[in-house]
């Protein structure tokens, strides 16, 4: 490149929001339901339909907005936003334009890439239908054909648009998580990338280095993960400074991430505001916020993972330990919690449930609500670790059991013969037998070679099946060496 390109990077972020009926009908949310079946008039945008606000919706977009430090509008009103696309419906959405519910806040983002993102507006509106992409591997970009299902249709959901602060693909991707962790710590939405309840779309140009002004953006969708959202931004960076260096020029427009060929491919030209033609919702009345309403949802305000992440870290907690823990799904953190008040150490029980509890997991595909584990069960299986009833390779034999449904850690090691033995007598024995049947080595061992400490111990371990106590194998080697 023969100029050096500063990159600008804005991200809105739509959430679907949990509640039980959708944005301005009585329709169910429901994800699971055959297609096109959990819609009425209102969602489809039949005529004669009217809409009626969800104030649930709107409880929860005021969490989002406290939450990101914005200030919430006393008086604000409802827009059409008007475009055609296949999966909308009314040819317009239901949304805000200059008077959005929340405006003018900020998500402080820790670490190399950290730094304070301004957030210029969280606005509400109403998600689209879904355009299922038929053929291929699913996307739009090797499809067959689409089919469009409008269960989605009237959705609540919320956008958050930063300012433009955002200068590279790495902080865009610290940003993503953090907000993320926010809205999932606010029990507003389970924000799952890859079922579509959070989606990133990520408006991107570049300038020289040192410019004020604001270059050309392109829109990027279709980034299914965070890594999929920092890959698409790098590339696209590299993209609009190579097209500018070869003299080129930067076209409006919204291009979709190619995941397996790691490119944007161009879809079409970007709409400005003007082209939506904002106009206010003629069929709903203003909405006045006082500020008792404010004042109680703020009072329902959860603690943030920052706070959390603080308040791990003093629990002894490392940096990395804790931010994994406290960025982790609410049921994980909230046995956390439980395991901690039940007398278990901080930072065993963190290793264990962001460890071998979330693997174990993984690899039966169930959740942790859905598994046998309880809170005293983790407490008592860090106990019986620490205290070297049992080992901790036999420890994760015993998870397995416990997770399987076969008891509590104590009766799951009793059953598979687990328990570790530490009485000094019992082993002496096996450590004796270890030293006849390796005389050179422990020869070795005696003239200085302490490293064969840990071959030693890794032979008793074996003889006795693995219960042995490696830290009493080990005492017992030493006094053999100092007679």
């Amino acid at each position: 490149m023969t100029t050096t390109w500063e990159p600008v990077i804005g991200l809105e972020t739509h959430v679907e929001l949990e509640t039980e009926s959708k944005m301005f009908c009585g329709c169910p949310v429901d994800f699971n339901a055959e297609p096109n079946t959990v819609t009425c008039p209102v969602c489809l945008g039949l005529p004669g339909a009217l809409p009626v606000p969800n104030r649930r919706a709107i409880d929860m977009i005021m969490k989002i907005g406290l939450a990101l430090n914005c200030s919430i509008s006393e008086h604000t009103i409802f827009h059409r936003k008007n475009y055609f696309y296949a999966d909308l419906p009314k040819n317009y959405q239901i949304s805000q334009f200059d008077l959005p519910v929340c405006e003018e806040g900020f998500l402080d983002i820790e670490g190399e890439a950290g730094g304070r993102v301004g957030i210029e507006r969280v606005h509400q509106e109403e998600d689209t239908g879904k355009s299922n992409h038929m053929g291929g591997d699913g996307r739009i970009t090797s499809a067959e054909y689409s089919l469009l299902d409008f269960n989605r249709s009237g959705v609540p959901l919320v956008e958050i648009v930063t300012k433009p602060e955002i200068r590279s693909a790495t902080q865009a991707r610290a940003y993503g998580l953090e907000l993320r962790a926010v809205i999932v710590s606010l029990g507003v939405s389970d924000a799952k990338l890859e079922e579509g309840s959070i989606r990133f779309d990520a408006n991107i140009s570049v300038r020289p280095k040192g410019a004020t002004t604001l270059g050309t953006k392109v829109e990027i969708k279709n980034m299914n993960s965070y890594r999929s959202m920092e890959r698409a931004i790098a590339h696209e960076v590299i993209r609009q400074a190579q097209v500018l260096d070869d003299g080129g020029r930067i076209v409006q427009e919204t291009r979709h991430w190619d995941e397996d060929a790691g490119v944007t491919r161009s879809g079409r030209v970007k709409e400005g505001f003007s082209d939506y033609r904002f106009f206010s919702e003629p069929d709903m009345v203003p909405m006045v916020i006082d500020q008792e309403w404010q004042d109680r949802i703020a009072g329902e305000l959860p603690e943030l993972p920052s706070d959390r992440r603080k308040r791990y870290q003093g629990m002894g907690l490392g940096e990395y330990q804790a931010a994994l823990v406290a960025g982790s799904e609410p049921e994980l953190v909230q046995m956390f919690e439980g395991a901690v008040d039940a007398g278990g150490s901080p930072p065993s029980v963190a290793n264990w449930l962001t460890g071998e509890v979330v693997a174990a997991l993984r690899r039966s595909d169930h959740s942790l609500a859905a598994s046998a584990l309880t809170i005293s069960h983790l407490v008592e299986l860090v106990g019986l670790v620490e205290s070297s009833t049992i080992s901790t390779s036999a420890a994760k034999a015993v998870l397995a059991g416990v997770l399987d449904g076969e008891g509590s850690p104590g009766e799951v090691a009793e059953a598979r013969d687990l328990l570790q033995v530490s009485d000094a007598g019992a082993l002496e024995a096996a450590v004796g037998q270890v030293i006849s049947e390796n005389p050179e080595e422990f020869e070795r061992l005696s003239g200085g070679e302490q490293k064969l400490i840990g071959f030693f111990v890794g032979q008793v371990m074996k003889l006795t099946g693995g219960k042995a106590d490696p830290k009493v194998v080990s005492g017992l080697l030493r006094a053999r060496l100092s007679d």
